[in-house]
């Protein structure tokens, strides 16, 4: 099923599609840096020329902060066919797997401290934005975090709750960003965060019985739905890889590999058309830009769960083969987390580097951006852009996958890019 002419029309304001090929420093990167934005309409016109206050929601998958929150946390991920794709047995295999899975996965937050510090980032980067933020973009303030995680504390829904008591929509209207916080747009993450928060915005904002959403006093929506090629992206990276690459002797530094590790996807995912790994693909090659080429590289990809056929090649594999071949000195480099949690600090501290590297000292792993001021600096930028721009997301968004058959994923793009209407006459 298309999108709606005008609909589509609406968007085509925001992230031009353009080539990771092009330098960062260039007024196209400087053009899209601008554009890769949506504005969120005003809730009142304060005293001072603010249209704020504008709440901005970082959205990820998040992660358990107690062993105890193990089992949910599974539970609500193996449930996600967006994420994990299962087939019609999904609401009875996704609840065995997960109980199976369950004691082996708290003794791996176990090992990394008892939780996940996704959570603790995630917040502390929305609230170190948005105080940039204020600075910045004045006529928007006061800039109000939130976080939403998909499958883990704090919840879509107790976030969406906590807007509502804090005196967003409900009556009050008021404007909200969702901002992504996986850099690269792919429908089983951005995606299924966006499919959550448009069923919770319809649940708790009014819905009538002819199933349509009453807009009067609700939050109005805008979609920072990805942001691969930012060069407050590529520079927070290109940082951390410099830094790793000192800790080397000066003689073995122009030899070190460099293994951007992403999460993989289900390769059914994939071939419907799903867009992560290109835009995954545009953040190495950006980054490799940025450092001048001079090392050799490889994207490779991690985290795969159960039999079916995942993109490849995978990261443990990648570092067992390359050592086979002689070759022990490589960076890993998480290049689509935005923080620390248990894919970094388990599965490639203690699995890959731990054990299937033990006794290669030259294999080692990129800080992850975490607290880095040139990232957060970069969110604030990205925000701001976003408050300038006019759209309710970007076009690359409104753009089904070409062999998507979800109406729930049709009905959600059609909500955010029909935002547009209520930003215009609130503008």
């Amino acid at each position: 099923m298309a999108f709606r002419a005008p609909l589509n029309q609406a968007c085509r304001r925001a992230t031009a599609s353009s080539s990771a090929t092009f330098a960062l420093s260039s007024p196209l990167a400087s053009q899209w840096r601008r554009s890769n934005a949506t504005v969120a309409p005003s809730k009142t016109d304060l005293a001072h020329g603010s249209k704020g206050p504008t709440a901005v929601m970082f959205m990820n998958m998040g992660g358990p902060s107690t062993t105890d929150e193990v089992g949910g946390f599974l539970s609500r991920l193996f449930a996600d066919a967006d994420l994990i794709p299962l087939g019609r047995l999904q609401n009875y295999i996704g609840p065995l797997i997960a109980r199976r899975r369950t004691p082996k996965i708290q003794k791996q937050y176990a090992a990394i401290g008892g939780g996940s510090p996704i959570r603790k980032w995630s917040e502390h980067q929305a609230a170190e934005m948005c105080k940039i933020l204020d600075k910045t973009s004045p006529e928007t303030a006061p800039h109000k975090p939130y976080v939403a995680f998909r499958y883990a504390n704090p919840l879509t829904e107790d976030t969406y709750k906590k807007m509502l008591e804090d005196g967003f929509g409900g009556g009050n209207g008021g404007r909200a960003i969702a901002f992504t916080q996986y850099p690269q747009y792919s429908c089983s993450t951005t995606g299924s965060s966006l499919n959550e928060l448009w069923k919770w915005r319809n649940r708790l904002e009014g819905k009538r019985a002819t199933g349509e959403v009453d807009p009067e006093g609700a939050i109005t929506w805008s979609v920072i739905d990805r942001w691969p090629i930012h060069e407050g992206l590529v520079e927070a990276f290109a940082q951390n890889i410099e830094k790793t690459l000192a800790t080397y002797p000066p003689e073995k530094r122009d030899d070190v590999i460099l293994l951007f590790s992403a999460h993989s996807l289900p390769m059914s995912v994939v071939n419907r058309g799903d867009p992560y790994p290109a835009e995954v693909a545009a953040t190495v090659y950006a980054v490799m830009q940025r450092l001048g080429m001079k090392h050799q590289y490889r994207l490779v990809w991690q985290s795969q769960v159960g039999p079916q056929p995942w993109l490849g090649a995978q990261t443990s594999d990648t570092v067992k083969n390359l050592i086979q071949k002689g070759n022990t000195d490589m960076i890993l480099i998480p290049i689509a987390f935005t923080s620390d949690h248990i894919e970094t600090l388990y599965e490639v501290d203690e699995e890959i580097i731990g054990e299937d590297a033990k006794g290669y000292d030259g294999v080692k792993r990129a800080e992850s951006l975490n607290g880095n001021l040139v990232f957060i600096k970069a969110l604030a930028d990205i925000a701001k852009a976003h408050l300038e721009s006019g759209s309710p997301c970007s076009p690359q968004m409104t753009l089904r996958c070409p062999g998507c058959v979800s109406e729930r994923c049709l009905a959600q793009k059609e909500f955010f890019a029909g935002q547009a209407k209520e930003i215009q006459a609130q503008a």
